[in-house]
């Protein structure tokens, strides 16, 4: 039963640094990636659609990406949710195509991104606490139960906090390495 509960806690705790991740991916550093738009949701037929289902998205250099929809039904939808974003760029429709100019970054901007990437990671990071909270109340019911003794949950309670240090440890790796890249100029 213990080591269920801790294995379920890992699992998630992984879980909330793999969306860390994600959301730091979609943070412009640099370059200009395809990923940036992976939060970006476009009307399309009345139902709220990724836009990275609706269109295939190339780079053609460090500061364009070139949107190319599967349906031209669908263009100016994805020219909406692009503008509308908060990705800091004014799209371009030839009416093929939507080209993404993205503006060098300034160094405002670049703090203004470095905030972002903090407010994400202590995201992750609360998620991580989360998880530990829940299985630690998992492990007092348990002992609540009968079902195990004090000792034993005592040793998984310690074995849950390492578990949660190695995650929010990785959180901050990943949050390092983001500001990092940021502040390459």
């Amino acid at each position: 039963m213990i080591n269920e509960t801790l294995n379920e806690a890992d699992q998630k705790m992984g879980k909330a640094v793999g969306v860390t991740r994600e959301e730091f991916a979609t943070i412009r550093a640099g370059r200009a990636n395809p990923n940036m738009f992976s939060k970006l949701i476009a009307e399309y037929y009345g139902t709220p659609t990724p836009i990275q289902q609706l269109a295939s998205f190339t780079s053609q250099d460090a500061r364009t990406i070139l949107v190319a929809p599967y349906d031209m039904g669908a263009l100016a939808a994805i020219e909406k949710s692009i503008r509308d974003s908060d990705l800091g760029v004014n799209p371009s429709n030839d009416g093929k195509s939507i080209r993404c100019v993205f503006p060098e970054l300034t160094e405002e901007r670049r703090k203004e991104y470095i905030k972002i990437a903090r407010a994400k990671a202590e995201d992750g990071r609360v998620s991580v606490r989360n998880v530990r909270r829940n299985a630690k109340q998992d492990l007092e019911k348990l002992e609540k139960d009968g079902e195990v003794g004090k000792d034993d949950v005592t040793g998984a309670e310690k074995r849950l906090d390492g578990l949660t240090k190695k995650h929010t440890d990785e959180i901050d790796e990943l949050l390092k390495n983001k500001e990092a890249e940021l502040l390459e100029v």
